[in-house]
């Protein structure tokens, strides 16, 4: 028999549900997970019929970071007789590593991380690359990189204090201490927190269903206008805003949205 991938994808109406699936690793990211999550994302983003993108991981945990033997294989990219030539290979494979998590960034859709057990390192990544977070009470955050003697380099330390802040963001990752699901809503890293992890698949599915009903041309603005603010300026951001504007508010998803406005109905968009 084959072996089972390590990437599960399935679409639902209008959902595409993305999950690790190395349950007997604890989901830890090996080689082909790391670049399988980049093509499963850029697939969906592909896919006019998906209008919202969930990712969860399978088993007890959602992810606990980087695989070990796939970390210390980095050693040997490094390995060069010049180090300068190491040095060099080892920051393009970093930059390789980064463009994975970035994918879910850049994808179009909306983005939800359902977090529940360990949240460890680079799932920490993952999770914080997404549009919004939700963990169940037994979730466990934890950004370990300090603690493994490197400074985590795919992401979180650029993302994660705009979310939580500076100062919360420099005691995590100096401390690397474990955040609980609740501690987790009360610092804003999730937006919801639910009882188990049962009741989070449900409530996460219900809030996918939510979004997936939604003009699709009017959420992709919204997250792209999100981003974009994030690291630019407020008047750039207004341009910006502006320009993307000018090609799409006059759109048939406006036109749908005053209707069923009007007509006291819920709106049905084109993919």
């Amino acid at each position: 028999m084959s072996e089972p991938t390590s990437i599960v994808v399935e679409v639902v109406d209008g959902v595409g549900r993305l999950r690790l699936n190395r349950p007997g690793a604890a989901n830890a990211l090996d080689e082909a997970m790391w670049f399988g999550l980049r093509d499963a994302v850029r697939e969906l983003d592909a896919d006019p019929g998906v209008r919202v993108v969930v990712i969860s991981g399978t088993g007890r945990h959602f992810c606990s970071g980087i695989d070990v033997a796939m970390l210390g294989g980095l050693r040997g990219t490094a390995a060069d007789p010049s180090p300068g030539h190491g040095a060099d290979r080892l920051r393009r494979t970093i930059l390789d590593l980064q463009e994975c998590l970035t994918a879910i960034e850049r994808c179009r859709t909306p983005v939800i991380a359902a977090v529940h057990g360990v949240c460890l390192g680079a799932g920490l990544d993952l999770a914080v690359a997404c549009d919004l977070r939700y963990a169940s009470a037994d979730a466990s955050f934890v950004l370990k990189e300090v603690d493994m003697g490197l400074a985590a380099d795919v992401g979180v330390l650029q993302r994660l204090p705009r979310i939580v802040g500076e100062g919360v963001t420099r005691e995590l990752a100096y401390t690397c201490r474990p955040v609980s699901g609740a501690e987790a809503k009360e610092l804003r890293l999730v937006n919801g927190v639910y009882a188990d992890a049962a009741e989070l698949e449900t409530g996460v599915a219900a809030l996918a269903a939510e979004l997936a009903a939604k003009s699709p041309l009017a959420l992709r603005g919204t997250k792209y206008a999100i981003t974009y603010a994030r690291d630019h300026t407020v008047a750039d951001s207004l341009d910006q805003i502006a320009t993307w504007n000018g090609g799409q508010l006059v759109s048939a998803d406006l036109e749908e949205a005053v209707a069923a406005f009007g007509e006291k109905r819920p709106g049905v968009y084109r993919d």
